[in-house]
């Protein structure tokens, strides 16, 4: 009389597993968001805004014309001076991963029509530090745009120095402010946008020498971190300290840009800076 309580209700079904990877999890709202969808729309959240990280050749699809880019010292890659442990290896599977032989993609292009030269660093590759590699790359870009007569806009997303390549890595810090400083004598404009994370040697070298310094909502901007800062100072720092929006109230920053205007700002502030304008034709200029 009891059977049917032994008996299960509902047929077993065999278990569907979710691929992995479909979903991501927000830092800013700790909400799922679907992958494509945040793709679609830029990577930022459409429920708090918050800027996911882009790697380089994302950012290069958002900023430079479809079919205008053309790539500068593609093969370019660091060694191993110091035969640091594991730091072979660790490159070796970078390259692997992301498919470039470096940290930053480099090259000339237009923006909105207004043709430019680009240095777009990439924090999948390495943290996106810069090595002797990525500093020779980001150097050649400024000295190229001095002699062709370009505006320079750059995009970093760093962790700093590259520290296993040691003192040839801290080298690049002044190498590359020298070839911003040749840029600023050729009168040409340099734009700078900080994105997430732009710290230690990158920030504290050819980072923070631009003419217009954008940022990407809630960017970490500095140099060493909060914690560090603190034991060495022993202070409390500021709420929000280091992030785009601190950086904008102290004058550090001067514009923080949402992804979707970003292509649009740069074009318009390079044409008021005078890039991609045709000098006007003088008709009473004598001929011959």
């Amino acid at each position: 009389m009891w059977e049917w309580i032994r008996r299960p209700k509902y047929e077993a079904s065999p278990r569907r597993d979710i691929p992995a990877g479909l979903w991501v999890k927000c830092p800013g709202c700790n909400r799922p968001i679907y992958r494509k969808e945040l793709e679609r729309n830029l990577k930022v959240c459409p429920r708090c805004g918050h800027h996911h990280r882009m790697s380089a050749p994302e950012r290069l699809r958002l900023l430079v014309d479809e079919g205008s880019f053309v790539e500068w010292d593609a093969n370019l890659a660091s060694a191993d001076p110091l035969g640091f442990p594991g730091y072979a290896e660790r490159y070796e599977e970078a390259v692997r991963r992301t498919g470039r032989r470096e940290a930053v993609i480099c090259g000339e292009g237009t923006i909105q029509g207004v043709r430019s030269a680009l240095a777009l660093m990439d924090f999948e590759f390495l943290g996106g530090s810069m090595g002797s590699a990525v500093g020779e790359k980001i150097s050649r870009t400024f000295e190229r745009a001095a002699e062709r007569k370009l505006p320079v806009v750059t995009c970093s997303a760093s962790g700093g120095a590259r520290m296993q390549e040691g003192t040839l890595s801290l080298v690049q810090m002044a190498k590359t402010c020298a070839a911003v400083a040749r840029l600023h004598e050729a009168g040409l404009p340099f734009i700078s946008i900080l994105c997430d994370p732009t710290t230690g040697g990158v920030a504290a070298s050819f980072a923070l020498l631009g003419d217009v310094h954008m940022a990407e909502p809630g960017a970490l901007i500095g140099f060493a971190g909060q914690r560090v800062i603190e034991q060495t100072i022993r202070q409390k720092l500021p709420e929000g300290f280091q992030t785009a929006e601190f950086l904008l109230q102290h004058g550090m920053v001067d514009l923080i840009v949402p992804r979707h205007q970003l292509k649009e700002t740069v074009a318009r502030i390079l044409r008021l800076l005078g890039c991609g304008v045709e000098a006007p034709v003088d008709e009473h200029a004598p001929i011959g």
